[in-house]
């Protein structure tokens, strides 16, 4: 059996419009959210939803690279442009951390006629990775076994597992060869795994932006104390939480950590300084308390009035950002003699209460951004997809000297300046072991964010290269591939924000107050 007829018999999806189909799919089955799949495709996640107009194939039997042998495997995707006859038009992007299959939702300003995501010449794939909740198999999807959810039994997966299972899939559609894979952070882990994973010749061309050939040590540990965030949520129970009911504030406050990681000092003092927030009204901040019957207790002194509102004010200030405060203070102050007179209110300055407690706009961003995190992810998935960034090595297991001499020659490295997470000396190192090389730097002062930030300079940099790379769909054929004319040519400007609200884009910022 060849490899192309494998590929028919183990996946059942029908071809989207934009790619030419392959073979005889008389038994397929299209998933497409939100277009009503036929019978016999996979139960919604509750996060699937989200991603609109995407594809879910269905891959009959993988096997892990840990051994473990999967089935019915569940793999989301989206395709933008046509394949062209010869099967050489296929440009592959992989996505971030918790980013999904829409490349227009995390990086819309990049897709389009003439930018670096050009429809109109390739046929660009993005598939959901595993593990991730939108759609391919993760902890929310069910096991075909069982019938439930998998939940903390989801087997570890690598981004080798990845690239695996999505040739898979490419194979179906009859790409032949892969002119260019990109993909930043953990996208751009998956992108140097490409080339290793496959047959020499079947990948042409790599992008990594701001990513590393081995996950470090800091990053590891900026990963630990993420989950612990979340394991130290009551809610987790090992993992097996109602879906209704997830550890939402570990898992808040997981995000509030990975976001110190995207983002530089200098970006948030620039952003957010000292500048302060009214605080929202706190139900914990009532001046009474409750009896044992559930009736307010009303002070019977103007001093003892004072001293409630005092002590409550203190617990609404010391437990700002807790979600789990008190609603009151469960104790009234004991009574005074009653031959003690309340002194004059102003002469209780040991009681005065205190102006509400100090909010700073970027604590209010944190919270904000946690919350909206909640909204659109698992804690299962983010466990899971940690632990994958802590595999990423790309010489673990294999012979042969350095995996990164076998990557094709002439890769590009982008690298972001001011980057804390994948340091600009890890990009130089990377791009310094890859055969021919090269590596450009990114001028941006949101650090590791700065890949989906920095719309026109990560469009020139990539467009430029794609052009004297793959000349010929670039109606450049017989011209040589360092000819000035080539970066002589215009690049098309491009929107400097996302042009409609992102689910997985730290580039919409939504209202930071919003907390």
């Amino acid at each position: 059996m060849t490899g192309r007829d494998d590929a028919e018999d183990r996946v059942r999806s029908l071809a989207p419009e934009n790619a030419r189909p392959s073979g005889d799919e008389t038994d397929c089955i299209m998933t497409q959210i939100g277009v009503g799949a036929r019978q016999g495709t996979p139960p919604q996640t509750p996060f699937t939803d989200l991603i609109p107009n995407q594809n879910i194939a269905i891959v009959s039997q993988f096997r892990l690279t840990s051994g473990v042998l999967l089935t019915d495997v569940p793999l989301a995707y989206r395709t933008w442009g046509k394949l062209n006859d010869e099967g050489t038009n296929c440009m592959v992007i992989c996505h971030a951390l918790t980013g999904s299959a829409d490349v227009e939702d995390w990086w819309g300003p990049l897709v389009g006629p003439g930018l670096v995501f050009d429809p109109t010449r390739y046929f660009i794939f993005c598939a959901n990775a595993l593990g991730s909740p939108y759609g391919s198999a993760s902890p929310v999807s069910i096991n075909p076994k069982t019938g439930k959810k998998w939940g903390p039994e989801f087997p570890s997966t690598t981004m080798r597992d990845d690239v695996n299972l999505q040739k898979i899939l490419l194979d179906h559609f009859a790409v032949r060869t892969v002119s260019v894979v990109i993909g930043g952070s953990m996208g751009g882990m998956t992108c140097l795994e490409w080339p290793l994973c496959t047959p020499p010749g079947y990948v042409l061309n790599i992008v990594p932006i701001a990513t590393c050939p081995r996950h470090s040590a800091w990053g590891i540990s900026w990963g630990e104390a993420q989950r612990q965030s979340i394991y130290s949520d009551p809610k987790y129970c090992d993992g097996y939480y109602e879906q209704d009911d997830p550890p939402a504030i570990g898992l808040a406050a997981a995000r509030m950590a990975a976001l110190l990681t995207y983002r530089s000092r200098d970006s948030f003092e620039s952003r957010f300084g000292r500048k302060q927030v009214l605080p929202k009204p706190s139900s914990s901040s009532s001046t009474t308390n409750p009896n044992s019957n559930g009736t307010a207790a009303k002070p019977s002194t103007q001093r003892e009035q004072l001293i409630e509102k005092a002590t409550l004010e203190a617990l609404t200030a010391h437990n700002d950002g807790h979600r789990l405060q008190s609603q009151a203070v469960t104790s009234s102050p004991q009574p005074l003699p009653s031959q003690e007179q309340s002194p004059p209110v102003e002469d209780s300055d040991i009681y005065a209460i205190k102006a509400p407690c100090q909010i700073f706009s970027a604590q209010s961003y944190l919270r904000y951004q946690g919350d909206k995190f909640v909204g659109r992810f698992d804690a299962n998935c983010y466990i899971h997809l940690t632990r994958k960034l802590d595999s990423h090595d790309v010489d673990h297991g294999r012979e042969g000297g350095p995996a990164l001499l076998k990557i094709p020659p002439g890769a590009l490295v982008v690298a972001i300046n001011s980057d804390g997470l994948f340091t600009l000396v890890e990009q130089q190192e990377l791009a310094n072991s890859i055969p021919d090389a090269r590596l450009v730097v990114v001028e941006s002062t949101d650090g590791h964010d700065g890949f989906l930030l920095e719309f026109e300079q990560i469009n020139r940099h990539v467009l430029l290269h794609l052009r004297q790379r793959l000349p010929h769909l670039y109606g450049f054929a017989g011209r040589p591939a360092d000819n000035e004319g080539l970066a002589a040519e215009p690049v098309p400007s491009v929107e400097s924000k996302l042009l409609k609200p992102s689910l997985c884009s730290e580039a919409d910022g939504g209202s930071i107050t919003d907390w």
